[in-house]
């Protein structure tokens, strides 16, 4: 089959488990939040000029350049009706790319300073997600979103957080995490909040495994308890690759596939801060072939300026991926949700199975008569 069309990867059914709502927002809602709230910070005042700048899209660009927007997005985002306004238009955009299904993550402690509590901030985006799920059903694109609530493991409140996430589980709240620089901040730091999340039968995730290499994953995974790894990238650390293309796995990659540990893995995002060179040389091809359960995701649509869309596609035109590829990925995704088990399989059964069926049939008649598909 030849290479997919736009058209035909944004009917794809999608799944998406690692996505930062400070990091997604739209440059126009940027704009009139600064001008609702008074914030003087932004670099500019023209929607175009702001969007270009917030991407980082030089590879390798580094870290640090890619994190200067969030310092934008967080600043616009202190008040309940801003934090709604984001929650909303996150899921109707993700809704319009063809998701089905969406863990969006946050740090509420990042969103206090006009004084907001931390139940406050929570609240008013749980709100706001269930707006945007009656939007997009209500335009005949279903959703479903769920919230993984973020400390930043840079300072001391994960405890408190975790306390956050476990009371509003049954709100829209799926599972915690802890995010911010990993160098210097293992998780081991934040015990104390996996051993909650574990003993209240919660799920946890944890941004290993990115900008820090194999300790901060087996860290991760054996004293904290996490179920999947945020990106995980440098898992290939572990991974050995002969001259003649035979692949050894270390003790550590091995656990991880074997063990079926679902990868986060955000292939643009990690071009932008250096993690990876290029599309074409992301590991995610090779974990792929190697079968680790490879999830597919956006990170920041605003800092990366990309969609799952565009994700997917770069997937095509760089990795050679097809249909199967993708729905291999998206399965491994919605297997891998923090969602109860009954739900995640009417979502596999009843949309993404089907989706992806419908998709093979028009590949198929298409390329039987490719003349006739245009006409």
């Amino acid at each position: 089959m030849g290479t997919l069309s736009a058209d035909q990867i944004l009917r794809a059914p999608k799944v998406v488990l690692h996505d930062h709502l400070d990091g997604g927002l739209r440059p126009s809602t940027v704009l009139e939040l600064a001008d609702a709230s008074g914030y003087t910070g932004l670099p500019t005042h023209d929607v175009e000029e702001l969007r270009a700048w917030f991407v980082a899209d030089a590879p390798g660009s580094g870290l640090v350049r890619y994190l200067e927007g969030f310092a934008h997005t967080v600043g616009v985002c202190q008040t309940v009706d801003a934090l709604q306004r984001v929650a909303r238009e996150c899921a109707e955009d993700f809704a319009a790319d063809g998701v089905v299904y969406a863990e969006v993550r946050f740090a509420p402690e990042l969103h206090t300073a006009l004084g907001l509590s931390l139940d406050e901030v929570l609240e008013a985006v749980l709100e706001g997600f269930n707006l945007g799920m009656a939007n997009a059903r209500a335009a005949g694109r279903p959703i479903v979103c769920r919230v993984i609530v973020s400390a930043m493991r840079t300072a001391a409140r994960s405890l408190e957080i975790a306390e956050l996430a476990v009371r509003y589980r049954d709100r829209g709240v799926c599972g915690f995490d802890i995010a911010g620089a990993e160098a210097g901040y293992p998780p081991t730091r934040h015990l104390d909040a996996f051993e909650l999340v574990r003993r209240e039968n919660f799920h946890a995730t944890i941004h290993a495994g990115e900008a820090f290499g194999l300790p901060s994953i087996w860290e991760a995974l054996q004293w904290c308890g996490a179920e999947r790894l945020g990106h995980g990238v440098r898992i290939v650390d572990d991974i050995t690759v002969g001259p003649g293309g035979e692949v050894t796995l270390g003790r550590l990659a091995s656990f991880v596939r074997d063990r079926r540990v679902p990868l986060e893995l955000c292939p643009t995002s990690n071009v932008h801060t250096g993690a990876a060179p290029s599309i074409a040389q992301h590991p995610i091809g090779l974990l792929r072939r190697l079968r680790f359960r490879v999830t597919l995701n956006t990170d920041n649509r605003l800092m990366s300026g990309i969609s799952m869309s565009s994700e997917m596609q770069a997937c095509v035109e760089h990795l050679g991926w097809g249909l199967g590829d993708l729905e291999w990925v998206t399965l491994n995704a919605m297997k891998s949700a923090f969602l109860p088990f009954d739900q995640r399989l009417q979502l596999i059964d009843g949309v993404i199975k089907p989706g992806y069926a419908a998709l093979n049939v028009e590949a198929v008649r298409t390329a039987a008569d490719p003349v006739g598909s245009l006409s």
